[in-house]
């Protein structure tokens, strides 16, 4: 049987050190491109396989990050994903994924597995149940590096990256009233996490800066658990006073409201405007084609990786725990054009 080749042997033949060839491998910064190029021309060649276990040994690693989101069936869970599995294996690091399904006890569960494995770190966007992050705090006083991604909280002190909510809130809800409305009704989740809040404030903020009087009656807060969302549209559409728009807070009911409203008698944007939270490839094959707020994914993921990944190599480096926020953009579609006299809701 014929035998894989070592980093020696590349080492010997290309007359370079050992430690000059793994670097090389590793597309490290120290190592010019004439010698990387070399390098990985022979390893090519001679199908070298790096030998990852071999190296987790001597470093004292399992090279192995932990990854808990809500849920993979969602395209902007996916990109995130994308953006966290480029950088991980840029640095050859390998990644598990996990789901909590929204669920505080398989959140945990998901926790100590991931932990009893023996990961060197842990990337978590939490579940709208956490409440308390007690499991969380609790690894990380035993040294496991944390950082949040996605959905934030101030329930634990760690590296944190994600988009701008409130800022992306306060333009989504700046634009359904720059078109001509001003009956504007907010769905959003009924969690603690900074995903609701900083979304809330911003539909909010945006209401008071235009002079529109804040009416209670058109929040309301989903609960994934009951699924209740057609409830809350036909609550929203019956009112006396019926709102002109409605502003969506995550991917997970921007989805199901537009499935629901295809099949309602409302029509979309007659009837009521639309905008929300999404990253789906589909806004512009919707009928109309959807406005969305589309937060930047790939970066998040990836750059939580990075910060992960610079925690476990450098445990030494601490100048501080860092919130990273990025921007949204919104890509304006027919869903929310300007209103006309026209627009109006169906007779009873």
């Amino acid at each position: 049987m014929k035998k894989n080749i070592t980093l020696k042997d590349i080492a010997k033949e290309l007359q370079l050190s050992v430690s000059t060839v793994s670097r090389a491998l590793r597309d490290n910064y120290q190592i010019g491109d004439a010698t990387k190029t070399k390098v990985l021309n022979y390893a090519k060649e001679h199908h070298f396989i790096h030998n990852r276990m071999a190296r987790s040994l001597k470093e004292g690693k399992s090279r192995t990050i932990g990854v808990i989101v809500c849920s993979l069936d969602n395209v902007y869970v996916s990109q995130m994903l994308d953006g966290i599995d480029n950088y991980c294996t840029g640095q050859e690091y390998q990644i598990i994924i996990m789901q909590s399904k929204e669920l505080q006890e398989q959140e945990d569960a998901c926790i100590h597995l991931l932990y009893a494995s023996g990961i060197d770190g842990l990337l978590i966007s939490p579940a709208y149940q956490n409440t308390d992050f007690a499991e969380l705090k609790t690894l990380q006083k035993a040294g496991l590096p944390i950082v949040l991604f996605d959905r934030l909280s101030d329930h634990i002190e760690s590296n944190k990256v994600a988009s701008n909510n409130f800022k992306g809130a306060y333009e989504a809800t700046l634009h359904l009233i720059k078109n001509g409305y001003r009956k504007i009704a907010h769905i959003n989740t009924n969690t603690e996490l900074s995903i609701t809040t900083e979304r809330l404030n911003g539909y909010l903020k945006a209401l008071k800066d235009n002079h529109i009087t804040y009416k209670a009656e058109y929040v309301h807060y989903y609960d994934y658990s009951k699924g209740n969302l057609e409830g809350i549209i036909d609550r929203l559409m019956t009112l006396p006073d019926p709102p002109h728009a409605l502003f969506t807070a995550t991917d997970q009911i921007t989805t199901k409201c537009v499935s629901i409203l295809s099949k309602s008698p409302y029509h979309v944007p007659e009837d009521l405007a639309f905008i929300g939270f999404s990253n789906t490839d589909l806004a512009d094959a919707f009928n109309p084609p959807l406005t969305t707020v589309n937060q930047p994914a790939f970066e998040i993921g990836k750059i939580a990786a990075q910060k992960l990944i610079k925690n476990i190599e450098q445990p030494n480096y601490n100048p501080g725990f860092e919130t990273i926020l990025l921007e949204s953009e919104i890509q304006y579609r027919a869903s929310t054009r300007e209103r006309t006299q026209s627009d109006r809701l169906p007779s009873p």
